[in-house]
């Protein structure tokens, strides 16, 4: 059966390892359920390739056939991902799934298509029967181009890590929450957004095969040429810029906006000293069986004597509360009412009651319990636990286990920044308070710290996704990249089961290791549809558009981010508020509103050295000599208070007169920087960079970076610069091989790289 884009043999190609369908053949039971779901998916018959002989006629040291290379001449490969198919001397991953990557990347359509909708996919939709292991994960990601997405199929319990079955003995007990059934219906999902994208009438979708996205449609090539030329300013700031954003982007989630943000139920309720005063009251027996009345009190007993061992709760004694219901005249407990307990516990000075029942259906016995505002009168929090008479201690021992922990925790959050407190879930306290650590460390800076206690919390509890998420991002703050990705892929492999907003927050910590601009964008303006007043993501997007060298975009986002704070009469959180709009406004010229600007960002930020560094462009931009002199002794006593070497400072500055078009002074300068440290790399790097983007001395820019990768030679920033001084000679196509080498090494998206790319391929094209 053909496929049916013309020229393609099949539709989906089944790759497995013949080892993972022995047995239960779990493959094959796979397919043939696969097949059903496609035949009521798609109105078309869809043809699938998936062998069932051990070898496909041939043995795994043969050579693979011409058969077989037309065979995997198919829109869409799936393989089956398990702990055997990562093998690179095996015949799958030889000569199926590479195979298909060589024969697919360079066709009509490419690896990755665009879909009519917009997204983009991989034609290789892997299904996953294993949790794989670091090394595996980083074979498949290293030829698949990326992260693994394909859709699991992972049977997941204490000790066990197993293909998912169709029919499973406890469905229940896996931990994954995933069903055969549903599965399958992801499957045939994906395939059914992918093969529209593969239509002959969608072919002028499809995007370019060099695989590098293109977010600048609307600008010419000159005019970008022009722009880097104003904005690619030192080497050093502009791979610093790429990092900030990183240790930027947490802030625009997690900052406290007292406007926004409701205080939790509990928040009114604690004593002045910060705890929360609980008095538990008898339970009531509601069985009709006065058997069950000695567990009243046996159950209070139980809480108390278990919230007691926590120093976040201030619990009252039963000898106390007794005795006042006594006083009152409540011995007969099923006349406690919530109104009677309140007056009870406002005598007591506890702010929260703990009521509950006993009731009774059968067999089964049912406990609840009320949490109640002592004031108010108002439940927040129920409980309620099953069992049985014979396991009363059990139930006991339960409810005062999730009571206790709730209560901690609610007391915890107030030690957390506002949203993490809608994020950050966990019913472990143990692990609530090495997150609390850790998240104070991270305010700090203090990033070795933060991890620690990240993990600590995370290896309490490995469901704490908001743990796995913020080690990915203290590990990219410090620029230990393979570790970020790491992270960011085992929180983003959980994504499906998050609330939605800590989903978009995880896309959008996936899309700055994984993605493009573009994709932030979007994940910022989903976050901003929970909430369109929140300044600091206007301030993001403003920070994106200036990364992308838009400064017209940027500057309403920033203007908006600020309106809204001056209109809650706050200061902004961070500086790079005022930094950004100052940016976006010099590049475009308007230098009475950035002067304006810089006088309101002194007032928030006295003797901010941003603040200072941008006063002192503006002043050398408009001549003002007298007063760029003044900020920029102002900004060389800020460095050198900050511990900064004479080479930094030195360099610093440069970079002042770099940025300003000052080349004559900026490259004296960035001359005395090195020769101060004539063995830095990084230096060699920034002056190369100088005299070759700048024409102003190519053949030594060259000599410097040549010395510079000899010490580095797999250093990213380093085989741009090269790359880009081996256009400016003229030999463009080795400088297209080292600059596509600089975009596969670079550990997040790199626009300059981006256009330096596109600018050799266009001359290139123009050539031919």
């Amino acid at each position: 059966m053909a496929s049916i884009v013309p020229g393609y043999e099949f539709d989906i190609f089944i790759s497995y390892r013949q080892k993972d369908n022995r047995g239960e053949r779990w493959v094959s039971e796979f397919v043939d359920a696969l097949k059903t779901e496609l035949d009521s998916t798609f109105k078309e018959e869809i043809s699938v390739y998936f062998d069932i002989n051990p070898h496909d006629g041939l043995l795994e040291t043969h050579d693979v056939d011409a058969s077989l290379k037309e065979k995997i001449k198919c829109l869409i490969f799936i393989p089956v991902i398990s702990r055997t198919y990562c093998d690179p001397k095996s015949f799958a991953w030889e000569h199926e799934f590479k195979a298909f990557i060589e024969q697919a990347s360079p066709d009509q359509f490419g690896l990755k298509v665009k879909l009519p909708n917009g997204n983009v996919a991989n034609r290789i939709l892997p299904v996953l029967i294993h949790d794989l292991n670091d090394v595996d994960i980083k074979l498949c990601e290293s030829v698949i181009g990326g992260p693994i997405r394909g859709v699991e199929f992972i049977y997941k319990s204490a000790g066990v890590n197993r293909p998912l079955r169709s029919k499973e003995d406890s469905p229940g007990d896996n931990l994954n929450k995933t069903f055969y059934r549903n599965q399958i219906n992801k499957v045939a999902l994906a395939i059914n957004e992918i093969v529209p994208g593969l239509q002959p009438e969608a072919i002028a979708y499809v995007k370019e095969a060099d695989n590098i996205r293109d977010p600048q449609d609307e600008a010419d090539n000159e005019e970008k040429r022009i722009v880097i030329k104003k904005s690619a300013k030192s080497d050093e700031r502009r791979i610093l810029t790429g990092v900030a954003i990183l240790a930027i982007l947490i802030f625009a989630i997690f900052l406290i906006f007292p406007r926004i943000f409701k205080t939790d139920k509990l928040e009114n309720l604690r004593s002045s000293d910060g705890r929360i005063t609980v008095a538990v009251m008898p339970f009531q027996n509601i069985t009709n069986d006065t058997l069950w009345n000695v567990w009243q009190e046996g159950i209070q007993n139980n809480l108390i004597a278990s919230l007691s061992n926590t120093e976040e709760l201030k619990v009252r004694q039963i000898e106390s509360i007794t005795g006042l219901l006594q006083s009152k005249g409540l011995t007969n407990y099923s006349s406690l009412t919530p109104s009677a307990a309140s007056i009870v516990s406002q005598k007591l000075k506890a702010n929260v009651i703990i009521c509950g029942s006993i009731n009774q259906a059968g067999s089964t016995i049912r406990v609840n319990a009320q949490l109640i505002n002592s004031k108010t009168e108002e439940t927040f929090k129920s409980f309620q636990i099953d069992g049985t008479a014979g396991n009363i201690l059990h139930i006991t021992d339960s409810l005062s286990w999730m009571v206790k922990n709730f209560l901690i925790i609610s007391k915890l959050k107030n030690e957390v920044t506002a949203d993490f407190q809608q994020l950050a879930s966990t019913n472990s306290p143990e692990a609530y308070r090495y997150f609390i650590h850790g998240d104070k460390a991270f305010w700090k800076r203090d990033y070795p710290a933060a991890v620690k206690f990240y993990s600590q919390a995370e290896a309490i509890d490995s469901n704490f996704t908001m743990t796995t998420i913020m080690l990915s991002v203290a590990y990219g703050d410090q620029g230990l990249y393979d570790q970020a990705r790491k992270w960011c892929l085992r929180a983003y492999s959980k994504r499906d089961q998050m609330p939605m907003k800590q989903k978009i927050f995880t896309n959008w910590i996936y899309a700055q290791y994984f993605e493009t601009p573009f994709e932030k964008i979007k994940y910022i303006n989903q976050l901003l549809e929970f909430d369109d007043q929140l300044p600091i993501l206007y301030y993001q997007l403003a920070l994106i558009y200036n990364e992308l060298f838009q400064y017209d975009k940027a500057i309403p986002e920033a203007e908006k981010a600020l309106e809204i704070y001056e209109r809650w009469d706050l200061k902004p959180k961070v500086v790079n508020i005022f930094t950004v709009l100052g940016i976006a406004y010099h590049e475009t010229a308007q230098f009475n509103k950035e002067k304006k600007l810089y006088r309101k960002a002194n007032q928030d930020f006295p003797d901010n050295p941003e603040i200072t560094r941008r006063e002192a462009i503006l002043s050398l931009t408009e001549g003002d000599t007298l007063s760029a002199n003044q900020y920029l002794d102002k900004y060389r006593y800020f460095l050198k208070e900050n511990s900064e070497s004479d080479a930094g400072i030195i360099a610093n500055l440069a970079s002042v007169y770099y940025e300003t078009g000052i080349l004559d002074k900026a490259e004296e300068l960035y001359r005395q920087a090195l020769s101060i440290q004539p063995q830095n790399a990084e230096r060699m790097n920034t002056l190369a960079w100088v005299l070759i983007d700048n024409d102003r001395n190519i053949n030594e820019g060259m000599e410097l970076i040549d010395k510079a990768l000899a010490s580095d030679p797999d250093n990213y920033k380093f085989i741009d610069t090269k790359g880009w001084g081996l256009y400016k000679l003229g030999k463009s196509e080795e400088a297209l091989k080292l600059l596509e080498r600089s975009w596969d090494l670079k550990p997040i998206y790199n626009h300059v790289i981006y256009l330096h790319i596109r600018e050799v391929k266009n001359g290139l094209a123009v050539k031919k």
